[in-house]
């Protein structure tokens, strides 16, 4: 069980470093525009947001890698903590801006939550 953890947590970190990339390099490209169906107008408009965003998207992908790699207890904590912040944001993000953020970070937040506590 502690393998599907660490892959699950794993898995969830490389999504928000993916995040953090789409959000702050990609943004005006066609991997950004093309994610929420902006133009080019208004990506230039909210790409200082979406910068924003991606960094605290980092943060949590950071935060995760840590708790893999941090001997227990601290790891542990770590990726609880870092597991339930990507959790509510996914539902909070789910509930003000786009349905489709609680399947696609709330759930796998969630999956892996459930593993890591399994785990223990």
């Amino acid at each position: 069980m502690d393998i599907l953890a660490n892959v699950l947590v794993g898995l969830v970190a490389a999504l928000h470093a993916y995040i953090l990339v789409l959000e702050m390099f990609l943004w005006q490209k066609g991997p950004g525009m093309g994610f929420h169906g902006f133009d080019a107008e208004m990506a230039r408009r909210t790409a200082p947001l979406a910068a924003n965003q991606g960094l605290y998207n980092g943060f949590l992908a950071a935060g995760l890698v840590w708790g893999l790699i941090a001997a227990d207890p601290t790891g542990f904590r770590a990726q609880v903590f870092f597991l339930a912040c990507v959790i509510v944001a996914g539902v909070y993000g789910a509930a003000t801006a786009n349905r489709r953020i609680l399947f696609a970070q709330a759930l796998p937040g969630a999956l892996a939550l459930a593993a890591v506590l399994a785990a223990r």
